[in-house]
């Protein structure tokens, strides 16, 4: 019972579960007047609950399955923002719920969790999945570092949990779990777990994956009315039209960081090495490696790229102008409405005149870690 609280898949409100008239709903507490309570059920839908003599309360950590662990809570114990599970039966309107027992997990205690896990997240491994070794439980993994090895095997084991993104959607809670034969080579994935000495291994504790399409060309028009722009994708040189959602995150290149990241990858496409004197291009990819490239936000040593981008203040379409070169990330689209942004790069020109593929897979990645990366639940 507890589990399915925090995995969100309980029925919608009001649903049934057996015997005619017993509902359940699990969801955040909207409003507390006196010993009624407005329940917002994960569906969307408010729910109505009425508090009783015999109504019992339990609050349990985040996290925890098993009842066994939970203490004793009373209604005036309850916030708003609280995430509760009620059971009970419904009243004569068929719709309002007697609370036979109410469980609880306190707003703060939730907040702590997932700052904790979305931490972890940070601490993480992003990138390319190149290849699955069922045989040694291991998935290749070309990393979005630049500091960072460029192959990282990924171990996995019958506890590490497997979470597959929608089509349309890079939201954490959306996730679904997944079976591993999901994954496939190309697709993004993302691990939080434990790095091993020297970063050329990774222990996942949880993986999340997903398809992507990803998108650098140059703006042929943008739609501010309506937040949406056209790109000309340099690759299939055709015109792609993407919208910007509430939750797309864009960000904007500073000058000398997008020079010195395209003279990094310069140098690792010609000799796989940065000369530290060769000019000052070559001198900001070796601060690169270090997180202290000029115009870049400071990051420590050595933090992966996708960290440097999500410490970056936030960019907006206003910022876009018509010829600009983009790197995007985008939803893989239902093939008629226009692809979604997930995440978009300006300030790029230098990076594509160095490598015209792109090398956005490389450097690039759908979870910007400001935002939008996964974080539990």
């Amino acid at each position: 019972m507890a589990l399915a609280m925090f995995l969100g898949c309980c029925p919608p409100a009001g649903a049934p579960l057996g015997a005619a008239g017993v509902a359940r709903v699990v969801g955040t507490i909207q409003a507390i007047n006196g010993k009624s309570l407005t329940v917002l059920s994960d569906a969307g839908a408010p729910t109505a609950v009425i508090v009783e003599e015999g109504t019992k309360f339990l609050q349990i950590e985040p996290g925890k399955t098993d009842l066994k662990d939970a203490t004793p809570l009373t209604l005036v114990d309850l916030q708003l923002g609280d995430r509760v599970l009620v059971r009970g039966i419904f009243a004569d309107d068929g719709k309002t719920i007697r609370a036979a027992s109410v469980i609880a997990v306190k707003k703060a205690a939730l907040a702590e969790k997932q700052a904790r896990e979305r931490a972890e997240w940070q601490r993480g491994m992003g990138g390319l999945v190149k290849s699955i070794d069922l045989s040694t439980s291991t998935i290749s993994l070309t990393t979005n570092g630049i500091a960072t090895s460029k192959e990282v095997l990924v171990h996995f084991t019958g506890d590490t949990i497997f979470r597959r993104y929608a089509a349309d959607s890079t939201r954490f809670d959306a996730a679904k779990v997944a079976p591993l034969t999901e994954i496939q080579p190309g697709d993004q994935l993302r691990a939080r777990g434990r790095r091993g000495e020297g970063g050329a291994t990774f222990s996942a504790a949880e993986i999340v994956s997903g398809k992507f399409r990803s998108i650098a060309g140059t703006v042929l028009s943008i739609d501010a009315e309506n937040n949406a722009l056209t790109v000309q994708d340099l690759t299939s040189k055709s015109a792609v039209t993407l919208r910007i959602s509430g939750e797309s995150q864009m960000r904007k290149l500073p000058v000398q960081f997008a020079e010195g990241l395209a003279a990094r990858l310069k140098n690792q496409s010609n000799a796989g090495t940065v000369s530290p004197t060769a000019n000052p291009h070559d001198q900001a990819a070796q601060n690169l490696q270090q997180g202290t490239a000029p115009g870049a936000p400071q990051g420590g040593r050595g933090g992966d790229f996708q960290q440097m981008i999500a410490r970056m203040p936030a960019a907006t379409l206003s910022e876009l102008q018509k010829g600009d070169a983009v790197m995007v990330v985008t939803t893989q689209g239902n093939g008629k409405d226009p692809l979604t942004v997930i995440t978009l790069l300006g300030g790029v020109e230098p990076i594509l005149r160095s490598s015209p593929k792109g090398s956005q897979d490389m450097i690039l990645s759908p979870w910007s870690l400001g935002g939008g990366e996964p974080s539990g639940n």
